[in-house]
Order: C-alpha cells, then structure tokens, then sequence
C-alpha cells in the first residue's frame, strides 16, 4: 500500500537539512506504520542534544497532530534521553520545531500549528545547534562546580574557569 509521497519527500529532506547542519540523523523508516511500536519520523543529535522528531508539512494553515501522536512521541523521548521536537513546514516556508508543550492544544485534545505561530514563534535548525551548544556549557558548568565540590577546584579558581 502506497505511503504518503510528500510526507516521505518532506521528512527525507528534513534529514539531509539536519545532517547538512551537522547532526547525526536517522528517518525511523516505519514510523507511523507498520510496526506496533509508535516512533518518531527523525532522530537527531550532535553528541551533545539529542532529537526525537515528529515531521508535518502541509500546503495549508494549520497543521494538525492527533494527542496520541504527541504523546508517544514525547514518551518516546523520554526513554530514549532526547528532546520531543514537533517539526513543521510549509509550503515555500523552512522547517520550524516547537516542544510539544509549546503547541495549541485544541478542545478534542489534539494539536495546532498554525503558519503565523510557526514563522513567529517557531525554533530553527540554527536554534535547535544553539540549544546544542548551550547544553554544552551547561554541562561545563556542572562539571566546574562538580569540581569544586570533590575539592578539585578552590571556588576562586572555579570563578575564573567561568
């Protein structure tokens, strides 16, 4: 039975665009069908974030997931140790990510982008590498003042590392 033409189109440009950015990135090639388990469309990482991501593109406005959808994703990042991404495209437009806690939630409990949120308030693949670098002193930090603690570092020479 035939899939979704664009849809894989779409998500297979997505990869390239991630990779091209620097990520390591996987299609989970049967996400969305057969296979029992709910899986992401994408998964991403630079060795310091790591991506779960659900791909829609639409031709339209606005772009709707199913609550289940959401769900299993963000359960699937969680076990896996990645950020649940909800990526969206346009047509003519880039791809945008949201943290599905930053999506509409309708009444009938499913989710909303629509184009004006996306290209308003939507994260980039710029901003998801700067989330990634961020992460990066995150963890900088921690080991500075894990340092401090297990008195490797004085808090002076702690002060100056930061």
């Amino acid at each position: 039975m035939p899939g979704n033409p664009k849809g894989d189109r779409r998500e297979r440009e997505l990869v390239n665009r991630l990779h091209d950015a620097g990520f390591a990135v996987m299609r989970a090639p049967a996400s969305g069908s057969s296979t029992d388990r709910e899986l992401p469309d994408v998964l991403a990482g630079d060795g310091r974030a790591f991506y779960a991501v659900e791909a829609k593109s639409s031709s339209g406005d606005p772009i709707y997931l199913r609550g289940e959808e959401v769900e299993a994703l963000i359960y699937f990042a969680r076990n896996f140790g990645a950020s649940p991404k909800i990526g969206v495209r346009f047509d003519r437009e880039d791809w945008y990510f949201f943290h599905p806690g930053d999506l509409h939630v309708t009444d009938g409990g499913n989710y909303r982008v629509k184009k004006e949120a996306a290209l308003d308030e939507g994260e980039t693949i710029d901003d998801l590498l700067a989330a990634s670098d961020d992460t990066e002193s995150d963890a900088s930090v921690a080991e500075v003042l894990n340092a401090v603690e297990q008195g490797v570092l004085t808090a002076e020479e702690a002060e100056e590392m930061l």
